[in-house]
């Protein structure tokens, strides 16, 4: 049987762009490794090399992460050369990619949230949230770049935040919720085995606690009974399926006092080595190999959507 002519586009124009290039091309040397016709694109965030070339391939896996690769734009390039491509449509990642309005829907279709609305610097400084624990984070972004946790009502960094506050004019303001971290990953709208997520001793799951390899990852999670296990999992395909989510996702929640507080919507997951999703599609017997061929198989079956 032919093999498909594949493209992975990695890299892109955001700041976690290192870590998309590690995650494309972690999924092209697996692909590579197979046989496929496979080709890696390092995307700079023009148009031209793509719109020349993108009618040459049978299949598109954008592994990319941040702006321009899950904002929507990447989508909308591909959208418009009418590809074959993996993951969410254009508006649909727009959607999820935007927490604050992530937030809202979530509210609207029956889920808890922490509480929290977007701020300026003089709004945040002036918040009776900020004086107790709580989140910061851009409203559009990922990796926990320029995300910040404090989880005890301690002495903030009001320099480094104004500087983050110089590069997004506007941030979410969360409230900190302390409780069971997880996340669970849908592959086909089905959940992969959730994963509880602990930090260092002391510390949060920050930008570095993510990729240092310090943090404890637990798959299936040893503080959640079988029965949480599973309503996090109906959870979670629920989310995906009513936000029209295709072939992949990874929600994050935490678990506290019987409830299940959801974070956030990740339209592209990670596909590093450190990274969440394929660790829990290892746990359900899927290999990182069979996992990227199940990416090209779910990008030829739904062809254009």
């Amino acid at each position: 049987m032919t093999r498909s002519k594949v493209l992975v586009i990695g890299g892109g124009p955001s700041l976690e762009r290192e870590i998309a290039l590690l995650s494309a091309k972690a999924v092209y040397e697996a692909l590579k490794n197979q046989d496929f016709d496979v080709v890696f694109y390092d995307w700079d965030g023009k148009t031209d090399w793509l719109d020349i070339n993108l009618s040459t391939y049978d299949v598109v896996l954008p592994i990319l992460h941040g702006k321009g690769g899950e904002d929507g734009e990447i989508q909308s390039i591909l959208e418009r050369s009418n590809a074959k491509f993996l993951g969410s449509r254009s508006q649909i990642s727009a959607l999820c990619f935007d927490k604050d309005k992530t937030l809202k829907k979530l509210q609207t279709i029956g889920c808890d949230v922490p509480a929290g609305y977007t701020v300026d610097f003089d709004q945040y400084l002036s918040s009776p949230l900020s004086k107790k624990a709580h989140v910061l984070k851009p409203f559009k972004g990922g990796s926990s770049i320029d995300t910040y946790i404090f989880n005890v009502a301690t002495k903030v960094p009001i320099k480094q935040i104004e500087q983050s506050f110089n590069k997004y004019d506007s941030m979410l303001l969360e409230e900190y919720i302390n409780g069971i971290e997880i996340t669970v990953p849908i592959l086909d709208g089905k959940a992969l085995q959730v994963i509880e997520i602990h930090p260092p001793k002391n510390g949060v799951f920050d930008y570095a606690n993510k990729y240092n390899g310090k943090t404890e990852e637990y798959c299936p999670p040893k503080n959640l009974s079988p029965d949480q296990i599973s309503q996090a999992k109906s959870l979670g395909e629920m989310i995906h399926s009513k936000f029209g989510c295709s072939h992949l996702s990874r929600i994050d929640m935490i678990y506290v006092s019987g409830k299940f507080y959801v974070l956030e919507i990740n339209t592209m997951p990670g596909m590093t080595s450190q990274s969440l999703y394929p660790k829990a599609a290892r746990a359900e017997g899927i290999s990182f190999d069979d996992l990227v061929v199940k990416f090209v198989e779910l990008t030829q079956r739904d062809g254009v959507r």
